[in-house]
Parts: C-alpha cells; sequence; structure tokens
C-alpha cells in the first residue's frame, strides 16, 4: 500500500470529523489527522517497508503517536479503518463529494446539511438555484454565486482525471503488465502521451506472445472495480478510482501504426489520413496502405517518413501547424527534463513546507541542479503562515546560513510576494530589495472584474524589484477556473519591464498552460518551469511543467532555468541601484 492511500484514509477522516462533530474534542482531532495526512503524504520512504521493520516504530513519522500508529498498522493489515468505517455510517457517502468543489470545504458542508438537509451535489444545486444559501449564517448572494460558479466547474470536469494521475495509474499498469513474460511492450497513447492537462480515458498499446494470456491477466488486476469487455484484441476495465482503460493487444507488425492512431488528437490524424487519400493511400490503426499492400506500419518514425515528414513528438500532434513544421524540417527541439538546472519556487517550514532550506537543497543537489529559489508566502497568506516583514528578515537569514553549509548548489533567498488587490506588493520596497529574485502571484479576490485584475497586474509588474510573476492566471485544474485579464496587455507588460512568466508545473496548476506557453514563445518572452515545491518529493512534479512546456512548444533556450546560474542572473531584470 503506497503513502498517499493512507494519507486519503486519515484526510477522509479529519474531514469526517470536521462535518459530525460529535466528538468534544473534534477539533483537536481533525488536526491531528490532518497533521498526519501531511506528514505521510510528505515522508521519505514507503510507510509500509517502516511498518514491516521490527526494529523502528511508525511514530518516527512526524505527527503521528501510539493511537494513529495502531490505526495505519490496520490499514496495513486489514485494508480498512474500524474508526473510519463508523464515521462513514454517520454521514451520507454523496455529501462527502461536496469537497471536491472549489470554496468548500466541511465546515460547509456540515451547515448545508444540518440547516437545509443538503445530502449531494445535487441537492446542494437545487438550493443554490433557489437562493436558499444565502440566508445561512456566513453566506451571501456573492458566495452562493460563488458556489454555482463551482459546480458549473464540476460537471465540465466530470469524468476527467488531472495529468498526474492518468500517469501515475499508466505507470502502475504499465509495470504491472511487464511482469508477464509474454509481453514484449506496453505504452500508453492518447491524451496521456500528447501531455494534456487532463485525460479520460487511458490507452495502453501492448505486444505479446500470447494475447489470450495477457488480458487474462490484466483482467485479475486488483485495482479493477468492473470488466466492460474482454475479447481477443482489447479488455476494457473500470478502475476503482472511476478511470476506463483499454488494453488494446496488437501484432508487432502494426505496432508503429496503431501508436500514431491512437496517440494523435482526431484534428491530427484527419489531417494525415487527408494526406493519405492526395497519394492514393489510406491510413488506419493497421498501417498505411496502397491497396493491399503495407508501406509503413511498424514504427511511427516509418509511416511519418512515408509521409515525408520528420517524426513529430507526441506532444504536438494537435494539428497546430506541427504538419506543416515537419514537411519543412521546422520542427522545434523541444527542451526536456535532464535540460533544466535548478527550480525557482519552493517552500520551507519557514511558511507551509513541509522541510528547512538545507533538506530541499540537498534533495536539489542529488537531481543534479546548480541552483534553487526559496520562496516562501508573504503575510497576506495567513492559511500558508505566510511571513510578516520579521520573520521575512529572518528567514533570509536562514538562508543565508544554510547557502555557507550547503555546498555546490546556488542558495537563493527569494519570496512569493502577494499581489494585494489594488496592485501593491505584500512587501514595502525597504524588504524587496533584500531578496535576491522576488516572484510575484495572486492568491485573493480572483472573481475581480477581467479589467479590474488586469489593472492589479500591471501595477505590480510596474515594482523594479518583481522579476517573475508566478502562476499567471490562478487557475487549479478540475476545481477552480483561471481568473480573467487581458492576457495579451499583461505578456507585454512583463516583456517590456523584463518580468518573467512562470510555468508553475505542480499538475493541480499547469499555470500557464500550453496555449499560453505558446503565446509566449510567439511573443519572444521566456519562462521559468517551477514546481512550487512543499516537500522534496515535489521536485519529480518538475517533469509535468517539462510536458506542458513541450506541448507549447519551447526549446531548452526558451527556457531561463535550462541556463547555469550566472547566466540564469545576467537573463533576469536588473534591479535598482
Amino acid at each position: 500500500m503506497e503513502n498517499r492511500e493512507i494519507a486519503a484514509v486519515f484526510e477522509e477522516i479529519a474531514n469526517l470529523v470536521k462535518i459530525t462533530q460529535e466528538d468534544p474534542k473534534w477539533t483537536f482531532k481533525a488536526a491531528a489527522y490532518d497533521r498526519a495526512t501531511r506528514s505521510l503524504e510528505g515522508f521519505h520512504e514507503r510507510v509500509e517497508d517502516l511498518a514491516r521493520d521490527p526494529q523502528r516504530k511508525l511514530t518516527e513519522i512526524p505527527g503521528v503517536g501510539e493511537d494513529l500508529a495502531a490505526k495505519i498498522k490496520e490499514i496495513l493489515d486489514t485494508g480498512t479503518c474500524q474508526y473510519h468505517q463508523e464515521l462513514l455510517k454517520k454521514v451520507p457517502r454523496p455529501l462527502l463529494q461536496l469537497l471536491q468543489l472549489q470554496g468548500v470545504g466541511p465546515q460547509k458542508i456540515r451547515l448545508f446539511h444540518k440547516e437545509l438537509g443538503v445530502d449531494s451535489i445535487e441537492d446542494l444545486e437545487k438550493v443554490a438555484k433557489a437562493g436558499r444559501l444565502r440566508e445561512l449564517p456566513g453566506m451571501s448572494a456573492k458566495s452562493e454565486e460563488n458556489i454555482l460558479k463551482a459546480l458549473e466547474t464540476f460537471r465540465r470536469a466530470a469524468g476527467r482525471f488531472r495529468l498526474d494521475t492518468a500517469y501515475e495509474t499508466a505507470e502502475m499498469l504499465v509495470a504491472y503488465l511487464k511482469e508477464r513474460k509474454e509481453v514484449e511492450q506496453v505504452t500508453p497513447a492518447g491524451s496521456l502521451r500528447r501531455g494534456r492537462e487532463t485525460v479520460g480515458d487511458l490507452d495502453l498499446l501492448v505486444t505479446g506472445s500470447d494475447h489470450a494470456r495477457i488480458a487474462e491477466y490484466f483482467a485479475q488486476h486488483p485495482d479493477i472495480r468492473e470488466i466492460l469487455a474482454k475479447g481477443e484484441d482489447k479488455v476494457s476495465v473500470k478502475l476503482k478510482n472511476e478511470m476506463q482503460v483499454d488494453v488494446r493487444l496488437l501484432e508487432r507488425e502494426a505496432y508503429g501504426a496503431a501508436l500514431m492512431y491512437f496517440t494523435g488528437s482526431k484534428e491530427h490524424n484527419i489531417a494525415l489520413r487527408e494526406r493519405a487519400k492526395k497519394h492514393g493511400w489510406k491510413l488506419s490503426e493497421y498501417g498505411l496502405f496502397e491497396g493491399e499492400k503495407v508501406l509503413a506500419s511498424r514504427t511511427e518514425e516509418e509511416v511519418y517518413k512515408k509521409f515525408g515528414l520528420e517524426w513529430i513528438p507526441p506532444e504536438l500532434r494537435e494539428n497546430q501547424g506541427e504538419i506543416e513544421a515537419a514537411e519543412k524540417g521546422e520542427l522545434p527541439k523541444l527542451v526536456e527534463l535532464k535540460d533544466i538546472k535548478g527550480d525557482l519556487q519552493m517552500h520551507t517550514t519557514a511558511s507551509d513546507g513541509r522541510t528547512g532550506v538545507e533538506e530541499m537543497a540537498e534533495a536539489a543537489k542529488q537531481l543534479g541542479y546548480q541552483y534553487i529559489l526559496i520562496t516562501d508566502h508573504s503575510k497576506a497568506v495567513t492559511i500558508a503562515n505566510g511571513l510578516d516583514e520579521k520573520r521575512a528578515e529572518e528567514n533570509i537569514k536562514r538562508i543565508h546560513a544554510a547557502r555557507k553549509k550547503v555546498k555546490d548548489i546556488e542558495i537563493w533567498a527569494g519570496a512569493e510576494v502577494d499581489i494585494m488587490g489594488d496592485g501593491r506588493l505584500d512587501y514595502p520596497d525597504e524588504l524587496l530589495k533584500q531578496f535576491d529574485i522576488v516572484l510575484v502571484s495572486v492568491h485573493s479576490r480572483m472573481n475581480m472584474p477581467a479589467a479590474e485584475m488586469t489593472a492589479r497586474l500591471l501595477k505590480a509588474l510596474e515594482n523594479p524589484y518583481v522579476r517573475i510573476l508566478g502562476h499567471p492566471t490562478g487557475r487549479q485544474i478540475l476545481k477552480r477556473d483561471p481568473f480573467q485579464f487581458d492576457v495579451e496587455k499583461v505578456f507585454e507588460a512583463a516583456k517590456k519591464r523584463g518580468v518573467i512568466l512562470e510555468l508553475n508545473g505542480n499538475p493541480e496548476r499547469l499555470d500557464l498552460n500550453d496555449r499560453h506557453v505558446k503565446l509566449a514563445k510567439e511573443r519572444g518572452m521566456k519562462v521559468i518551469i517551477s514546481t512550487d515545491a512543499h516537500h522534496p518529493s515535489h521536485f519529480e512534479l518538475m517533469r509535468y511543467g517539462v510536458i506542458t512546456a513541450r506541448r507549447g512548444w519551447l526549446e531548452k533556450k526558451d527556457v531561463l532555468n535550462t541556463l547555469p546560474p550566472e547566466k540564469l542572473l545576467a537573463a533576469l531584470r536588473p534591479l535598482p541601484k
């Protein structure tokens, strides 16, 4: 069992305790489970391995005492937790689905349930549309409107999964299939291979010596909730996480054509089929044909070559000019994960991170990074334990001390400074000038009209100490839509003032998105790719940022943190003297 699975149980217990509030000490109990959840998510080793080691104890995990350690052991031994199951009996299961709505937490769920009898998403939508939410304590017409917007976002997201969820699911299933000696090749295709920010169904393409045995083996995977179909060439299942997976069993001679067919977007594939028709050919998942003769099928490269095209990276296969570029030999040499030299947004225990500066630096060094930028939150973000001016100055000293201790990596003192509603920054210039690099971002009042938000961002960019604009649209994938502003105007101002745009690689954000990234490139702007890490394990999220950069046609030269430290600093906006 993975750490995140145990953490998910504890997180649900914390939410159930907050909703039921039956225990007189419910606030302390919920806080304990919240702390343990964060610790489990960020724990550096497998909790199950720790539990099986007779020389060690689960209480080594920060925030885990004897009681919670016993519950972890119960989950590992039985796959369930009795206390969790008892709480679930007291709350209608559909009520917990409300936690997926932006701006709706356990306390509001309790209020809606207790006062209006809301038991599900459908119930909440009815009372919100009837104008009944605004009558509740702490609610208003505006908060009711926000919940209706959250419901609309939720409906649009139904049946979609974030890129990281799909990626991790695919990795698990690929590893499972490769355990069989009959399996030769397994490749995830579809929108996952193209790196789309959300994925619906998951396609796995498999070749092997015995399709029947492979199909039977796959159908026995413990995470399968329902087998939808099983035949000689395809197995379709629904997993416990509700994702549909189609395993397509292929002949090795047609593998390349199938991989090409099941990877490309609908528009990309239509354009290729039209190209085939002009030659009197036919393109399908089985190959490129002239009559009955197979012209190409075994590899993607040979199919594209037969068309007179360079091999097109999967991330570009959206019919956005990639076919024309491939014909002219002008495809970009896309940025790769190995090109990244450092990470320019992360948080430590000074604000809402889970480890200290030195731990983050050592972990970054293990990845071969040459520099990191520590960007703990400014004071306006109280929920993230934002730093007031005094604590910020102490944090700068702490970072400088770590810089002397940890060798062979640059550790820069920065901050993620909030852009206030009127465009002012959360810190005065006297403090801003003490940081090596200032990153600014919006965390509040995201429903401002577009004109006001544009003015807010433009004013922030005027501050001479601002060097990076963090997660510029404020979106959270499948949860919160981006805030509205004049993208062209803000990008132009950022370019004029030398402010770099951040592509936040956290798969919850991927902000900038691929379209904005491509727009920035077309405007001659550079970007940075960061992870917004709150724990060393989050550095691995860089791959999702790089995937999004590749979808935006970015090359190594377009990404500033592919540069060594001295060149990166020289490329940033000069600071006032």
